[in-house]
């Protein structure tokens, strides 16, 4: 994942971190699809301090790995893209440049629905109670999350329930029961068939495949392509002055 170089000249010396997130080609979140080609974020001072204190510790724990490098490096590679993804949210903001599913993160009412079915997909939420949580009536809420979001507020619910079903089959050794009433299901035996719907294939055998096929890798881009095959990033670290 990482290489170093060196080139022959003066002047200061440039870093650069390029890593990857492979993907399922098909599960990929809708925010991640709406994402640019490249995101560039110039150096400013006194901006994007967390994100200069994540390249700092990443940087130094694989010039100089301890015991648990390993995961140190992990978590901190997810912290620098959730920093890199705030940071261009931020500065999209600034200039009005927000569109597509990124919108509805900056909706206040959509936003706040969307909070309640990530942190608790158990819940048996309906249009009606998302809608009381937004503060708007049920038609007014059905009507604004399925612009913002791109799919009516079940829609989203079921995907988002059964796209964290399947991470839990993979990285848990949960029984099936288990995982039914953590996002939602009354029956395993409805919880099956609503996971056979979704990916062609019994919860049982997703589980039994183990991790998504090996996509395309992207490296040194910012890439949310629709394919769904890989995420990367790629940050350039001159000497920082902000």
């Amino acid at each position: 994942m990482f290489a170093s170089a060196s080139l022959e000249g003066t002047g200061p010396v440039t870093v650069t971190l390029c890593g990857g997130y492979r993907l399922d080609p098909g599960r990929a979140h809708p925010l991640l699809r709406g994402l640019p080609a490249m995101i560039h974020l110039p150096a400013r001072l006194g901006h994007n301090t967390e994100l200069r204190t994540t390249v700092e510790l990443l940087g130094k724990e694989i010039d100089d790995p301890r015991p648990g490098a390993d995961m140190v490096v992990s978590a901190l590679l997810d912290m620098l893209l959730l920093y890199i993804l705030r940071a261009w949210f931020d500065v999209s903001m600034e200039h009005c440049k927000v569109d597509g599913w990124a919108t509805a993160l900056a909706d206040p009412a959509v936003s706040v629905a969307l909070d309640g079915i990530h942190r608790d997909p158990a819940h048996p939420w309906t249009v009606e109670s998302l809608g009381r949580r937004a503060g708007l009536s049920r038609a007014a809420f059905s009507r604004r999350f399925t612009q913002l979001v791109g799919q009516p507020p079940l829609t989203y619910l079921t995907w988002w329930r059964l796209s964290t079903a399947a991470h839990m089959l993979r990285d848990s050794d949960a029984a099936l029961s288990e995982i039914a009433g953590a996002v939602g299901y009354g029956s395993e035996f409805a919880f099956a068939n609503a996971f056979k719907r979704q990916y062609g294939m019994a919860p049982g055998k997703h589980r039994r495949l183990g991790c998504p096929p090996a996509g395309r890798t992207v490296a040194g881009t910012g890439s949310g392509q629709a394919d769904g095959y890989a995420a990367g990033f790629s940050s350039r670290i001159p000497p920082w002055d902000g």
